[in-house]
């Protein structure tokens, strides 16, 4: 069993190599991972006009092979499918993830992106993502708020999950979005199947821009987020919520049968007959 471990945090982050050292015991474990952060780069590869793609040796303890890619996950998982890190890899696994992928941050997530990508490659993708405490379950917390993280329990998540994927894999590849409150171990209160919520756990309130002194016609985005909603305990982010381990199987894209008065259908009869 070979694994790539990946994540959009950098391959510095204390959550990629607890989740790499905790997944050496399931498989061949290979990390390739951004040499910077990447987070909310979805399952980009970059701008391909400004793509000079560099790999550097990185090392992680406990960890055989390691790399730093100078693109974002999506790019790594790419990388691997083509083979520039030896044989074909059976199971991608992303994280840790600090801060929830929930709801709407779903199609927004390098994490997710990751494993996406390995699942349109024709890889099983798994996304790790554990709440930051003091920031609701969605976003990343500053690096002071990350002392306080759990991150063993993400990583014994991670690894279940991974083992008994490998030890069964789906008939048709897929990807799994796991998110994992930030407790310790035996404080969890179980797990669920979870939906993506519709609704998500923290809004925007306001956004303004403000002038940047001395830089005339140049102004900075000022953002506030309003009051955390109470979310339906069936959905990814109402599940970590309540102290549960959430396990959402995201579908492939699929076609929706289009509206009776096709307004885009019109446009194109009045241009094209």
């Amino acid at each position: 069993m070979r694994i790539l471990v990946t994540n959009d945090d950098g391959v510095d982050s204390v959550g990629l190599h607890e989740l790499a050292r905790a997944l050496v015991d399931v498989g061949e474990v290979t990390v390739a991972a951004p040499d910077t952060e990447y987070s909310g780069a979805g399952a980009s590869l970059g701008p391909m006009h400004l793509m000079r793609p560099e790999v550097h040796d990185a090392h992680i303890e406990g960890v055989e092979r390691a790399w730093s890619v100078s693109g974002p996950p999506g790019l790594c998982v790419v990388y691997s499918q083509l083979g520039l890190f030896g044989e074909p890899f059976d199971l991608v696994v992303a994280g840790i993830n600090p801060g929830m992928n929930v709801g709407r941050s779903v199609y927004h997530s390098g994490t997710v992106g990751a494993a996406l990508t390995a699942r349109n490659g024709g890889t099983t993708g798994i996304a790790i993502s554990q709440a930051v405490s003091g920031w609701g379950v969605e976003g990343q917390g500053a690096n002071e708020v990350l002392i306080d993280q759990n991150w063993s329990t993400a990583a014994l998540v991670g690894q279940a999950v991974a083992t008994s994927i490998a030890a069964d894999p789906p008939t048709a590849v897929a990807a799994v979005n796991v998110n994992v409150p930030n407790m310790p171990m035996d404080e969890l209160k179980g797990w669920r199947h979870t939906v993506i919520g519709s609704a998500p756990p923290r809004s925007l309130s306001t956004a303004q821009l403000v002038p940047k002194d001395g830089h005339a016609g140049t102004y900075r985005v000022e953002m506030q987020w309003g009051e955390p909603d109470e979310l339906a305990i069936d959905t990814d982010g109402g599940a970590v919520m309540a102290g549960l381990v959430s396990l959402t199987w995201l579908n492939h894209l699929h076609e929706d049968a289009p509206p009776d008065d096709d307004p885009a259908a019109r446009g194109l009869a009045d241009l094209l007959g």
